[in-house]
């Protein structure tokens, strides 16, 4: 959500911050600024909007600024509407601050505070942090940020810049994610290494509660006591050209092109004699054949990759699935035991509602396995077991190529779990691993076919609404193409089970309505071909999306969209691909913003 930068080395630091937040924006933010030291003082500058219409316009028309240390940020609003007054850095003559997550006592702090005779001007819970290190200050910052941080309530990162110490930055976190990146006589603080991958590839990642002393020479990290911490460097896995566009008109689409690698990257590397292995992350067969239940979680299309997942593994391995909304997990009182096994599912491996969820699981003293695509990251370090997603960083804020390898991760886990418990014998289970490796393929042919995409598109991009139906693994595919759809054109869209239309939902249609159905498994065909004709005959436009050698009667079929033939079971990842191509397309010809679409984020650390 929010994104954090920070710089201080020999160089002027004002378009290193300014290009190191553009880096972030695909995080999503309303409004972004800086605060640099200049001279004795810290300057700040802010502005509500993007970066290039709020931001540089002002420090267009500011005198070039020299400073060779400061802190940036991108705001995307928690508490206060977006504003200048509300944009980040925040602070007085002596602090400033840069913050991303949410303070939960805010409100008793800023009491207090207003007691003790200080004012407020934004909206924010930011300021309340920033009034309170002002009067913790004692002329030691690491003294003083123990002691604001031991008062604070909530999950936060913050970069600290201090009057009296020119020069230096502070950072400190609790479960929302920061980095401390090491150059070569300069350093840096950011959310994530997109922000400074150009600049180094190596950085160091604190804990919760430890603070960081950063000068251009190095860092020097403390815990809550002042105690001097040794900490391991990190090398980024990812090249810089890797979170740029290469061409591609928008970061979606060289990402939906990315997934035939992406795949083999995850898949190749995990396959061990014919079978999927998860010896890398400590999962063995006898602990599969124990677990008596599967709980999986995740957000969004994470969710949705642990529903494909649970049919799968029901299917072949007959064992009972439970797969929740982050969010909401905690608070129903699930049944969690210590004789289970939950999977946690995130791209970005700080999702604050998933990342909740795993401690839960901890508590509770389950196994905890995290598919997560970013090593190092909170979901990661904190699971017992973690198989990381080698999809290389996804900029654009709808997933795809991530949620194509959290899907992969679900299918190997399904494999290994079924062969270790007795479900598939040895040769059943080659077959089907050599089928998942033949997938990348088949996604490229997929890719090829854009033009029947393109088509369809134009055809409901004018719809104010539109409906996905699915049976089975379709429905848990329909789930996935109607999140994509919403959040990037911007048309309302719902999924259903094409069973249920009858029990309410069917009241909707009429010629209006699209109706996009999703019948890619042979033994459902005619079933959802029957919800097909429903819904023709009161007026809809329809779509089927249907494999090759599919009978798709053209009396009940507008738009037919054809995919490559594979056992059923693998058909959601080959599937998964129009959806995302006519999500992309459809806002494409709504000329809709598709890699930062509004009000979205794309790691959501508060909850």
């Amino acid at each position: 959500m929010c994104g954090i930068v920070g710089y201080v080395g020999e160089k002027a630091c004002e378009r290193i911050l300014v290009n190191a937040l553009k880096n972030l924006e695909y995080r999503g933010y309303d409004s972004a600024g800086i605060a640099v030291f200049e001279g004795d003082k810290i300057k700040t500058v802010k502005a509500k909007g993007s970066i290039d219409s709020g931001l540089s316009l002002k420090l267009d028309r500011e005198p070039s600024l020299k400073a060779v240390a400061g802190i940036g940020h991108t705001r995307w609003a928690t508490h206060g509407e977006p504003s200048d007054i509300n944009a980040h850095p925040i602070g007085n003559a002596r602090i400033s601050i840069v913050h991303n997550g949410i303070i939960e006592n805010y409100r008793k702090i800023k009491a207090f505070l207003i007691d003790k005779g200080y004012s407020f001007e934004s909206q924010t819970d930011t300021e309340a942090v920033a009034k309170l290190l002002d009067y913790n200050y004692n002329g030691n910052p690491t003294e003083t940020i123990a002691q604001t941080v031991a008062q604070l309530e909530g999950a936060y990162s913050l970069g600290i810049i201090f009057r009296e110490h020119k020069n230096k930055l502070f950072a400190v976190r609790k479960e929302s994610p920061l980095i401390v990146g090491i150059g070569r006589g300069e350093m840096y603080i950011a959310s994530d290494m997109t922000a400074i991958l150009e600049y180094t590839k190596e950085y160091y990642l604190p804990d919760a509660g430890e603070i960081a002393e950063v000068t251009r020479d190095g860092v020097t990290f403390f815990d809550i006591h002042g105690n001097v911490i040794e900490k391991e460097i990190n090398i980024a896995e990812w090249d810089v050209t890797a979170a740029q566009k290469g061409g591609y008109e928008h970061f979606m689409l060289k990402e939906i092109h990315e997934q035939p690698a992406a795949l083999k990257n995850t898949l190749t590397p995990r396959i061990s004699d014919g079978i999927p292995s998860f010896e890398e992350c400590g999962l063995t067969d006898e602990m599969l054949r124990n677990y008596k239940n599967i709980y999986i979680v995740g957000c969004g299309s994470a969710m949705h990759a642990g529903m494909v997942g649970k049919y799968v593994i029901e299917d072949i391995a007959r064992i009972p699935v439970t797969v929740d909304i982050a969010s909401e997990f905690k608070y129903r009182k699930p049944l969690l035991t210590k004789d289970d096994l939950l999977i946690i599912i995130s791209q970005s491996g700080e999702t604050a509602d998933t990342l909740s969820a795993l401690k839960l699981g901890k508590e509770i003293g389950a196994d905890t396995l995290a598919a997560v695509n970013v090593t190092g990251s909170s979901i990661d370090r904190e699971a017992k077991m973690s198989m990381k997603t080698l999809a290389g960083p996804e900029i654009s804020v709808c997933s795809t190529k991530a949620y194509m390898v959290q899907c992969a991760f679900m299918y190997m886990f399904a494999l290994r779990l079924a062969y270790a418990r007795g479900r598939l014998d040895e040769a059943k289970c080659k077959e089907y691993t050599s089928k998942l490796l033949e997938i990348p393929e088949l996604i490229q042919e997929c890719i090829d076919r854009k033009e029947q995409y393109q088509r369809v598109a134009s055809k409901i991009m004018n719809a104010s609404s539109l409906l996905y139906i699915g049976r089975g693994l379709d429905y848990a595919l329909s789930m996935e193409g109607s999140l994509k759809l919403k959040e990037i054109s911007y048309i309302h869209s719902e999924s259903y089970a094409g069973g249920e239309l009858k029990h309410g939902t069917i009241s909707l249609i009429d010629e209006e309505m699209p109706v996009i159905a999703v019948a890619t498994q042979t033994y459902l065909y005619s079933k959802t071909s029957s919800n097909v004709e429903q819904v023709k005959s009161r007026g809809a436009k329809t779509i089927v999306i249907c494999r090759d050698g599919a009978d798709v009667n053209s009396n009940i079929a507008d738009y037919v969209v054809r995919l490559p033939e594979t056992d059923d079971l693998l058909m959601p990842l080959v599937a998964a691909v129009p959806l995302q191509m006519l999500a992309y397309y459809t806002a494409l010809d709504r000329q809709c913003s598709i890699d930062k679409p509004r009000n979205l984020a794309k790691s959501v650390t508060v909850e």
